[in-house]
């Protein structure tokens, strides 16, 4: 980390956003679906009619790591907190336009919702999207998907501002390059909206599959603090699947467990600890290799860890 007069930041930020928008030693861990970690040294709400090129130029000014927090579904941020600005969209980002069988929306929208909204108005291809509690922004850094399909299958276009170095752009699918969990966007790239392709359906069905997928979430899911799949799935085979054949399932490392119900999925317990999770993390990927030689990749986003066999691509 660059050294950095974290106060004047904050100050140059807030002529930028206003003060009410920029706060210090702002918890991230409570706007994640873990509800455990630390606060970032500085954290900016970004609200719908701000000067985008102006707080890039802030932030490039001060050299500082950006670090875009959305619903926090696939996020750990260590107990030490994150050394640079959070930056988060506020009210207004999550409107949604449908416009023939494009689906149009802004990054705060929650995907659950646009796969509702989708179905609702007889279009077909986001019904999956009803059982990842992210948003869409996020789901397009990550290629979110599940259920045999993803964002891929249907992105066509998202416009994305450079908060490292200003300019916002629109980016197609070839230049996000979306592959399996991955994209090209980084973390100092911010999704502003994106645009979807989808096909014309049958309301009745696509309510009908919606349900199915949420039925089959609540069977085979857990509940409680967790962030979905720890790991991703090696070529040909599950993550889940290798954990459990290892007897790893309930493990505990303090207050984090491997989740009985699903062995990819890790539980946190209330007022538990982010370096607990990550401990958990390293020991099920030590314990793997060791049994099965499957060295086991997070798709977990990792800030603010400093060591572990991961270490290469921690904030």
């Amino acid at each position: 980390m660059s050294i950095c007069d974290w106060d004047q930041l904050a100050e140059d930020l807030a002529g930028v956003l206003g003060s009410e928008a920029v706060t210090r030693e702002h918890p991230i861990g409570p706007d994640t679906t873990y509800r455990v970690g630390g606060a970032a040294r500085v954290s900016a709400t970004l609200a719908v009619d701000v000067d985008l090129t102006a707080v890039a130029e802030t932030l490039a000014a001060h050299r500082t790591a950006v670090l875009v927090v959305g619903k926090g579904s696939n996020l750990l941020v260590a107990d030490a907190g994150f050394d640079g600005v959070a930056v988060g969209l506020g009210a207004g980002h999550d409107w949604v336009e449908v416009d023939g069988q494009r689906l149009r929306a802004g990054a705060a929208a929650g995907l659950p919702v646009l796969a509702r909204r989708s179905a609702a108005v007889g279009l077909t291809g986001f019904e999956w999207a009803v059982g990842v509690p992210g948003s869409l922004g996020g789901g397009v850094r990550m290629n979110a998907g599940g259920h045999g399909a993803d964002m891929a299958a249907s992105l066509i276009r998202a416009e994305v501002v450079d908060l490292g170095v200003g300019g916002v752009e629109q980016w197609d699918v070839e230049r996000l390059k979306l592959g399996y969990r991955s994209s090209a966007l980084a973390d100092h790239h911010l999704v502003v909206w994106a645009e979807m392709g989808l096909a014309t359906g049958d309301e009745a069905a696509s309510q009908a599959l919606i349900a199915d997928i949420v039925a089959w979430r609540r069977e085979n899911q857990p509940g409680g603090q967790n962030a979905g799949s720890v790991f991703t799935n090696p070529p040909g085979d599950h993550a889940g699947r290798i954990i459990d054949a290892a007897g790893l399932k309930g493990r505990r490392v303090g207050t984090a467990s491997v989740s009985d119900k699903h062995a990819n999925f890790f539980v946190a317990d209330r007022d538990g600890s982010a370096d607990d999770v990550f401990a958990l993390m390293c020991d099920v990927f030590a314990q793997v290799q060791a049994r099965s030689g499957v060295s086991l990749q997070p798709e977990t986003r990792l800030i603010g860890f400093g060591s572990g066999p991961w270490s290469d691509q921690a904030g």
